[in-house]
């Protein structure tokens, strides 16, 4: 069965509390309460994922809120699978995967993030995420803009 894992219902609840954190340090927002209600009763019955069918409807939409403030595709455009590849090198996913991401569930989409992330292989891990984190937005930075990147080796690739 492909559901929510916990960790994702942790950052979704600690996503809620930095939007809206509490008026007195005792009171949480109702996106925190719906989440924790699930959260606590995954910890009790010693749960690692739920069906997101069965969430209460305020924690699915406070699950989806957070789902929509993350990145969609794991994809940084080196795709193997075009070449034959069964699993593709830049962002872990498999032909497959690939093929239908579009179709998917954000549930199903979160548990190939969790998957790829969790076996940190895939070279949006390691190759390519310093230069992700140093990412300005920018399509076509100069060179100069690259060298002056804090933490950058101070040469640029063309």
């Amino acid at each position: 069965m492909i559901g929510i894992h916990i960790t994702d219902i942790e950052a979704a609840i600690n996503w809620w509390r930095e939007r809206r954190p509490s008026p007195d340090g005792l009171t949480a927002c109702a996106e925190v309460r719906a989440l924790a209600e699930v959260y606590g009763l995954m910890v009790y019955y010693r749960q690692t994922s739920c069906d997101d069918a069965s969430m209460p409807a305020e924690a699915q939409a406070a699950w989806l809120a957070w789902y929509a403030s993350t990145p969609d595709a794991p994809c940084i455009a080196i795709c193997s699978t075009s070449q034959g590849d069964a699993i593709c090198k830049g962002c872990g996913r498999t032909f497959d995967e690939v093929q239908h991401w579009p179709s998917y569930s954000p549930v199903q989409k979160r548990s190939v993030w969790r998957r790829i992330t969790m076996e940190g292989t895939a070279w949006r891990f390691n190759r390519y995420a310093e230069r992700a984190q140093r990412a300005t937005g920018i399509d076509h930075p100069s060179a100069d803009t690259l060298e002056a990147t804090p933490g950058s080796r101070g040469t640029a690739r063309r």
